[in-house]
């Protein structure tokens, strides 16, 4: 492979991981996406530590993950790629819309927007190039508490 071949490949890995979401792509596609378990770092935008997961318990929580949205829209660009044999970093910007339906906005804003970076990890694998990390820093948000429960009604 050409490193220019590797490089179109990678920016079209990143353009399916942002299908993931967009097309509720999330028993399918994250296969296409990622090796057998990742590393996630959100803690920019959850309350979560980063951690390593299997792929198959990743694609259970990502269904629940983005059930609050009924659209969501991730632009990702700017792809700074640096490849070193089978692996590669891909260092990309993203502005990520998320909106939720008008009953759970409550009167309220309705899109919460995440605008930031990824800074990720790929693996070469015999079925193409594959995300062994991914972590967002999120530089600015709007309306974060979108994802969160809920209001009672």
């Amino acid at each position: 492979m050409t490193a220019l071949a590797d490089r179109i490949e990678l920016i079209e890995l990143m353009g399916r991981y942002a299908d993931i979401a967009d097309l509720k792509g999330f028993t399918r596609l994250p296969f296409l996406v990622h090796t057998d378990s990742v590393t996630l770092d959100f803690s920019s935008v959850i309350d979560l530590p980063p951690m390593t997961v299997p792929l198959d318990e990743y694609v259970q929580v990502l269904g629940q993950a983005f059930a609050p949205f009924s659209a969501t829209h991730h632009t990702i660009t700017g792809h700074a790629i640096e490849i070193d044999g089978d692996r590669a970093t891909v260092h990309a910007h993203v502005r990520a819309e998320h909106w939720v339906p008008a009953e759970r906005a409550g009167g309220g804003p309705d899109r919460w927007l995440v605008v930031g970076f990824y800074d990720n990890e790929a693996i070469r694998t015999p079925q193409g190039w594959r995300l062994s990390s991914v972590k967002l820093t999120a530089t600015h948000q709007e309306n974060a508490h979108l994802p969160g429960p809920a209001p009672v009604t």
